[in-house]
């Protein structure tokens, strides 16, 4: 039977990090914090599903296969307000967009075997790139991967069924105030992101075109248009910069 100072030396060789690198068990909390405030706002995504006219099931299903926050709360909310499926899921499609650029990034970092990478491609996700591509080395990057990947999926699908559930038992969630639950919740996780006067603009502008074009074109188009403000705003600048 081993010591109790032999298995505490075998523990501390484990958790030992790699040249330059950070503690496992460091990576282990700070992606665990990330998938736990994430992975709770799955509740939001519930009750907006259920409220715009999805079933359980269909609501269940989008947090299992889809798993991406924007892209489902732009669908949903798209949903809601009257919107075709068509220009619903456009919507979601180009917000979702971006996880492929992460996925090139992540591709390089976790170097991760080809039998892996279907599976894994899952998780790539905005959380998932920011703990992993935050880290000093691969092995670390890997761990605040899989970390972060499997808390917030875990959390994020039995979130979203338990706030469907809720919304289903309450009824109406536009009488108790609920139906603004997914805007609040992504306006809060886009908020912290805009960091540069660049990233503000392109935000004040979409908010511009969005709002603006809302009672004229159909619903759901409005934040295709709003998608514009991007190269709108790096055409200004560019503009600027070269000057």
């Amino acid at each position: 039977m081993p010591s109790l100072a032999g298995v505490a030396e075998q523990k501390a060789l484990v958790d030992l990090p790699a040249a330059g690198g950070k503690p496992d068990s460091v990576v282990v909390r700070d992606a665990l914090g990330v998938g736990v405030a994430v992975g709770l706002s799955g509740f939001a995504f519930g009750v907006t599903s259920a409220g715009s006219g999805l079933t359980l099931l269909q609501t269940c299903v989008l947090s299992l296969l889809v798993f991406t926050g924007a892209s489902q709360f732009a669908l949903v909310g798209a949903l809601a307000a009257g919107g075709s499926p068509f220009t619903a899921a456009a919507g979601a499609f180009f917000l979702g967009v971006r996880n492929a650029f992460y996925g090139l990034r992540l591709s390089e970092v976790l170097r991760l075997t080809r039998a892996v990478r279907p599976f894994a491609a899952q998780w790539v996700i905005d959380e998932t790139a920011a703990v992993a591509l935050a880290q000093p080395t691969r092995r670390s990057a890997r761990i605040g991967f899989v970390v972060t990947g499997l808390s917030l999926y875990v959390l994020w699908n039995l979130t979203t069924l338990l706030g469907a559930l809720g919304a289903e038992a309450i009824g109406d969630t536009g009488a108790w105030g609920l139906d603004a639950a997914g805007p609040a919740v992504f306006l809060a996780l886009l908020a912290p992101m805009l960091k540069s006067a660049a990233e503000r603009a392109v935000a004040g502008l979409a908010v511009v075109l969005g709002l603006g074009l809302l009672p004229v074109l159909p619903a759901g188009v409005p934040v295709l248009v709003a998608a514009l403000a991007a190269p709108v705003v790096l055409w200004a600048q560019g503009r600027g910069s070269g000057r």
